[in-house]
């Protein structure tokens, strides 16, 4: 991409919680998810998720992911991929 074109808006989500035991992926409490927000690239999801990732270190129950919302909607045709 050149300076003058704008990047590609790429939906990420960054969502977090506890978990029912570290190794699975399998949250302890839905109604308890932190969800800490939606962004336009995967740079700034990541940043979003080191943050939060880092402000719960000592729990290891506690996860966060990144969520890749683009890949399941196409923000070109508003259509949803097929799983």
């Amino acid at each position: 991409m050149t300076a003058s074109t704008p990047d590609k808006q790429l939906l990420h989500l960054v969502i977090g919680g506890e978990l029912k035991s570290v190794g699975k992926m399998e949250f302890k409490n839905l109604a308890e998810i932190d969800f800490i927000g939606a962004f336009p690239n995967y740079r700034a999801a990541y940043d979003a998720w080191k943050s939060a990732a880092q402000r719960t270190v000592d729990n290891a129950h506690m996860r966060y992911f990144i969520l890749h919302a683009h890949r399941l909607l196409d923000p070109e045709t508003g259509k949803q991929h097929d799983a």
